[in-house]
């Protein structure tokens, strides 16, 4: 037996035991410049985003400002289609699918017609270039982007002359700032200019100013209205500087400073009345008084508050040594554990860097984008993939990263008014599978792929994780009319199915699956019914907890006693629609029934055995290998289904080289360790990190499990800053696959529940009791589903949960608990 001691005390001195090998290098490195945008490395404060490619000869800083969208404000709702959305219901209802997608396709045709878009695209601002006369020849080259300070470097030897770059996107002066220097005194000469694919766009130089200016791109309806300028200025320590109509030149300088400061005119999604001149001016006048040591102080100060808060260590190997492009060709064939903790660590990086609070949510490329027309828009999907990107915030201790998701869900609600009562006749607000920066709410791509009105089902979750997870009782008073309105909307839409009188969502879809040819179009959609079961108890357990609004509740929980139980089908699979219509040869990237899994909390090992096993059948009829954000995805569930070894696989099917094609069905990793759809979204790296999360703790089935997926290859680790539901912090340590130390702080007190492998045995100062019954703490309240339909075809052979123990004990709010090994 393991006997594990337990002590109180200080969060500081306990992590201290964690100290030593929990953290190592945290950098991206390579010995060659990058070739193509997919090498270069990304670099952002949330709002500003460049890639930064490299190249000694000549540096390309591609620019990113997170408003830079085509298109002006407008929703993109259509009108007068409530009736034909009546009779694609009815159609439905009858049988008549066929027909009923055909209707859905001519009211919503899959080209946005002429009076209508389907959402704008996020551009790119364009390129500055610094070109180095002389520096074509060149050895001894280094490139790096370290994660733990937010910061990309380059030095190469040039002429016998040493030369160093760094560059960063400062958290705390808002301007991308470049240093140049060389190991001997009057040696930095070149050029600075800027490019920019937009068609309407002006350069000039001034003084020690480069600026470049732009207006967007006109997309289907709208015309482009959001205007940019950019400002580079240079400080130098000797030499000159001179400027040209639009360049301005360098010779003999011993060290350059560059601060680059981005605005838009956007204001919000209805106002283009800012003025970007006056606002660089002002950040370039702040940014400009401070010296180059003490931006960079300043800046690693305020990523390093998000960063430090977690660390991983899952071992080391030779292979950490080799260059990143290296370490991936090669993580299928070699013990590299390092580059998982690597790519966990990244996730988190890409996150602070591109969703601050105060700014725009990460959009599918997060912040970097160098096209006008990129892939998907690179817009907000949301029938999978903004999600994404925020299931790491809340467990790996960045909760201030979700704040621009929020934000962006007022606005939704206020947009989403119109679609819920043009389109639906319906109360409250909904949006459909994409958004943009104008918060449109429409159907986007047409009646095959748009027809999904369950977007505020879906976005309003991380609403109320948000809440589990901080108990910030301010912040769900705050925000429950967001939550209200989603629920009214689906109380008010939903419709009684002929056959068993449930409630269910119509017209709806799977998200971008079929079960006859062509044919998507739904009623009662497993995901939907699932989706509305959460909201639904999140807006009454929302109403009980704020004392407010019962009579609505009340209604809401009636409803929902008539959705639809999830249903096991003939080839004892999770059934995806209504009916037992899934293909046995659908290996579909999307598997979207399965949210129930995960992220939901509906299904489970320990409560829900046969819908564990029914879901396991599901995945493994998928197949492994996909798109690089459906293997996310896997990842997750796997660890939800305890089988940490297979979750493994999938993190080695995605961190395998991403294929050169720009598009298809298989995912992996780019070189410079970005996820590839292909091509690059940014989705896959977060699903990645949430799922090496969910592996090592979980917190959504009434208590807080402890390596409940630990794969054979992390034999020995440890992982600091962990979140859980309740306020909960977690430490932990383990030694051949066992758990060795664990230390929780409780920030809002309660009983604290820990599931333990079963030869786990707690003992110490503070009395700990076996488990029974339901978990008295509130965050851990676990919803009733009804017992699942099973197909008399199904043949399921029954699921068998690892043997656990489960623990209470009592906290109190801002103490420490440690366990140790007896």
């Amino acid at each position: 037996m393991n006997r594990i001691k337990i002590i109180t005390g200080c969060l500081v001195l306990s992590i201290s035991v964690f100290q030593g090998n929990a953290q190592q290098k945290l950098k991206l490195q390579y010995d060659k410049p990058s070739t193509n945008w997919n090498e270069a490395l990304p670099i952002g404060n949330g709002r500003l985003g460049a890639m930064v490619f490299g190249n000694p000869q000549k540096e390309e800083l591609q620019l990113n400002e997170e408003t830079v969208w085509a298109g002006e404000p407008g929703n993109n709702v259509p009108k007068n289609v409530y009736s034909n959305i009546e009779e694609i219901r009815k159609l439905l209802f009858a049988g008549k699918n066929k027909e009923a997608q055909d209707l859905a396709n001519t009211t919503f045709p899959r080209q946005a017609p002429a009076d209508l878009n389907y959402g704008m695209p996020y551009q790119t601002v364009g390129s500055l270039w610094i070109e180095f006369p002389g520096h074509e020849s060149f050895t001894d080259y280094k490139r790096d982007l370290d994660i733990e300070k937010a910061v990309s470097s380059v030095s190469y030897k040039a002429n016998g002359i040493t030369y160093k770059r760094e560059v960063f996107a400062s958290f705390a002066d808002d301007v991308i700032l470049v240093k140049l220097t060389a190991d001997k005194k009057k040696s930095i000469s070149f050029s600075l200019s800027a490019t920019t694919p937009q068609a309407i766009h002006n350069f000039k130089a001034k003084d020690n100013k480069l600026f470049f200016e732009g207006t967007t791109a006109s997309v289907d309806n709208k015309i482009g209205k959001v205007k940019f300028i950019g400002e580079a200025a240079c400080t130098l320590q000797g030499g000159k500087l001179t400027a040209t109509a639009d360049k301005l030149t360098v010779k003999d300088a011993d060290e350059v400073i560059i601060r680059i400061a981005i605005a838009t005119n956007f204001k919000n999604y209805k106002d283009l009345s800012a003025n970007p001149s006056e606002k660089n001016a002002a950040t370039l006048v702040k940014a400009s008084k401070k010296t180059y040591a003490k931006s960079f102080q300043d800046h690693v100060i305020a990523y390093q508050k998000y960063f430090n808060r977690v660390s991983l260590y899952l071992g080391d190997s030779p292979q950490s040594n080799k260059t990143t492009d290296v370490r991936i060709k090669e993580f299928a064939t070699s013990y590299d554990p390092q580059l998982v903790a690597l790519y966990f660590q990244f996730g988190r990086y890409l996150l602070i860097s591109s969703s601050q609070p105060g700014n725009q949510p990460a959009n599918l490329q997060g912040i970097w984008n160098h096209k006008l027309s990129p892939p998907w828009d690179s817009k907000y999907t949301v029938n999978i993939n903004t999600e994404m990107n925020y299931w790491p915030a809340e467990i790996t201790n960045l909760s201030e990263m979700h704040q621009p998701l929020f934000s962006m869900l007022k606005d939704l609600a206020v947009t989403g008014k119109e679609s819920a009562s043009e389109m639906y006749h319906a109360r409250g607000w909904n949006l459909h599978h994409n958004t943009d920066l104008w918060r449109m709410t429409g159907v986007v791509d047409g009646g095959f792929y748009g027809l999904w009105p369950m977007g505020g089902a879906w976005l309003t979750q991380h609403l109320w994780q948000h809440y589990l997870y901080t108990g910030d009782k301010a912040f769900l008073k705050e925000y429950y009319p967001v939550l209200k309105g989603a629920a009214q909307f689906y109380l008010d839409v939903l419709q009684e199915e002929p056959e068993h009188k449930w409630l269910v969502m119509a017209p709806s879809m799977s998200p971008e699956n079929t079960y006859e040819k062509s044919v998507g179009v739904s009623a009662g959609t497993t995901m939907d019914n699932q989706l509305v079961f959460d909201i639904f108890n999140n807006i009454v357990n929302a109403s009980k907890i704020l004392e407010t609004d019962k009579p609505f509740a009340d209604s809401v929980a009636v409803a929902i006693k008539r959705l639809p139980p999830m249903q096991i089908g003939k080839m004892s699979q999770l059934q995806e629609w209504l009916h037992d219509w899934d293909k046995p040869n659908d290996h579909h990237r999307h598997i979207s029934h399965l949210y129930g899994l995960f992220p939901s909390g509906q299904i489970s090992p320990f409560k829900t055995p046969q819908l564990v096993e029914a879901a396991k059948n599901t995945l493994i009829s998928r197949g492994d290998v996909s798109t690089g954000w459906s293997m996310g995805w896997k990842v997750n569930w796997w660890a939800r289904l305890l089988d940490g070894n297979r979750a493994f696989k999938l993190i080695k099917d995605q961190l395998s080289p991403a294929p050169t094609e720009s598009k298809g069905q298989q995912g992996g990793t780019y070189p410079n360790l970005l996820d590839a759809h292909p091509p690059f979204q940014i989705d896959g790296n977060f699903g990645c990190t949430a799922g090496i999360t969910e592996m090592l703790l979980q917190s959504y089935d009434g208590a807080i499990y402890l390596l409940p997926a630990l794969p054979d290859d992390f034999k020995n680790g440890k992982a600091t800053g962990l979140k859980a539901r309740g306020g909960f912090e977690v430490a932990i340590e383990w030694e051949n696959g066992k758990l060795k130390k664990l230390i929780v702080k409780s920030a809002l007190g309660g009983n604290c529940r820990l599931r333990l492998a079963s030869d786990v045995i707690l003992v110490g100062d503070i009395k700990l009791e076996e488990a029974k019954g339901e978990n008295s703490n509130v965050f851990y309240k676990v919803e009733q589903i009804k017992t699942p339909l099973i197909s008399e075809k199904a043949a399921l052979k029954g699921y068998q949960s690892p043997e656990t123990k489960l623990y209470d004990f009592e906290t109190e709010a801002g103490k420490t608990y440690s366990f140790e090994v007896d």
